[in-house]
């Protein structure tokens, strides 16, 4: 059980303090009293505390003076200046000088009790906030990329290299080789750290959508639009907005693409003005974005735009050698998840994972040992907690349930084995295909017009 929050209170008035002392004693909180500015840092040396209301007038050190001294001893002590002398100038000096909040005597019991909670909760959630960064750095450092391959090497000089710089990278790669983790290994090691990473999935948003989401819209731009609504790009304001599967956007999209990329400003849908941005873009994709402009399916301007740094993640079956590196990270990872010692994986069972092609890449290796995972009692993972295709059986190729079917109902057949296969995942089912997200939703898509015809 956490102990109860510590207060320090200081007033050279003695009625003052001891009344605040008793009804923040009676709501939970542990109390320490000083009747003047001396006192009070006298006992912040010694003690920590969780929050300080302090006078602003005592003849010794007045509130002011404690408050920048509570600062040195304790940065980022919430202070309450308290005053008998209520004016707007006095609130002003006091939060200018740093104040948290700002209470006129005589205190109302159920204001001062208001205002200590929403003072400890603000306290608290920047706690949080500043472990869930350190947090987000310490995971997405790009010294935490996993591989040893010299592929992954240069990956990593790339990655160090562009991080403080706000050229635009593209990063290139196969469905679930870790484009994603490259991004935010270059956003967390660069200057922008502290600012939002936005993902924009271009290949998830439907059409229609994707301008309102992307650049954001007005009240009354379209049926619905209720309220005028930030777009992504405005969310990502100061960081960086990673836009994933970049090949999927569509000609209009691109033109407006472009237009912010060149003139560092949105313009939301319905709206005329021009919006600044302050954004660093980082796209991928899973396609031959080249040969997309050859075939006229892609802007060549805004491929040239994109394209100042390229970063080319290799397929996992190009770095093989980085499976058992990959594969205890995993074992590691879903234990800590877990809360138990990590499993240990059997030497065949290490071949095993070593000689397939992985067509989902490190994302299914993922999958696989998470799977065995759960489906495993035992303390070693052996080739049998893996499925049939991995083990060279006949799950990868099974028969057809008919003699006789045409090539479109073939397919049909297939895609819809891969999903039961993955459990519904369309993610895993587009992986075990060999063919990325969209075209799996346009697939099924077309089956379902089909169905309904």
């Amino acid at each position: 059980m956490s102990a109860a929050p510590a207060l320090l209170v200081a007033d050279d008035d003695q009625v003052a303090r001891e009344l605040l002392a008793e009804v923040l004693g009676r709501e939970g909180y542990r109390v320490r009293i000083a009747g003047g500015g001396e006192e009070c840092l006298r006992l912040a040396e010694t003690e920590p505390f969780d929050m300080a209301l302090v006078d602003l007038r005592m003849p010794d050190v007045d509130g002011l003076a404690v408050l920048k001294g509570l600062g040195a001893v304790q940065p980022g002590l919430p202070v309450v200046i308290l005053t008998a002398f209520a004016t707007i100038e006095t609130a002003i000096e006091a939060v200018r000088a740093g104040a948290y909040d700002y209470l006129s005597k005589p205190f109302r019991m159920e204001e001062i009790k208001v205002v200590v909670r929403r003072t400890l909760e603000a306290r608290r959630l920047a706690r949080e906030n500043l472990h869930y960064r350190q947090e987000l750095k310490a995971r997405y450092r790009f010294e935490n990329l996993i591989g040893q391959a010299h592929q992954m090497v240069e990956i990593y000089k790339l990655v160090a290299r562009v991080a403080n710089l706000d050229t635009t990278v593209l990063i290139q790669g196969e469905t679930g080789t870790g484009k994603e983790l490259v991004a935010r290994a270059i956003h967390y090691a660069s200057g922008r750290a502290d600012r939002p990473f936005v993902v924009v999935d271009c290949a998830a948003l439907p059409e229609t959508l994707f301008e309102s989401e992307l650049f954001g819209h007005e009240r009354g731009a379209f049926t619905g639009a209720l309220a005028a609504r930030r777009g992504l790009l405005e969310t990502s304001d100061g960081g960086t907005c990673f836009l994933d599967e970049i090949g999927e956007l569509t000609a209009p999209l691109q033109a407006k693409l472009l237009r912010t990329l060149q003139e560092r400003t949105v313009r939301r849908v319905g709206g005329n003005e021009p919006i600044p941005v302050d954004v660093r873009i980082v796209a991928a994709t899973n396609r031959d974005l080249r040969k997309l402009v050859a075939e006229g399916g892609f802007r060549d301007d805004l491929y040239y735009r994109l394209n100042v740094v390229t970063i080319t993640v290799p397929p996992l079956r190009e770095r093989r050698q980085d499976i058992p590196l990959l594969a205890q990270h995993f074992l590691e990872k879903f234990a800590h998840v877990a809360d138990r010692p990590p499993k240990r994986l059997a030497a065949d069972a290490l071949a095993l994972l070593v000689g397939y092609h992985w067509p989902g890449n490190v994302r299914e290796l993922e999958h696989m040992i998470e799977r065995a995972l759960a489906l495993s009692s035992a303390e070693m993972l052996l080739p049998d907690d893996f499925p049939a295709h991995i083990r060279g059986g006949s799950e990868r190729a099974p028969s057809l349930p008919a003699a006789r079917m045409t090539l479109e109902e073939v397919k049909r057949w297939y895609v819809n084995k891969a999903l039961e296969e993955a459990g519904g995942n369309k993610l895993r089912a587009a992986e075990l295909l060999g063919i990325d997200r969209r075209t799996l939703y346009r697939i099924l898509e077309r089956q379902a017009t089909e169905e309904e015809e």
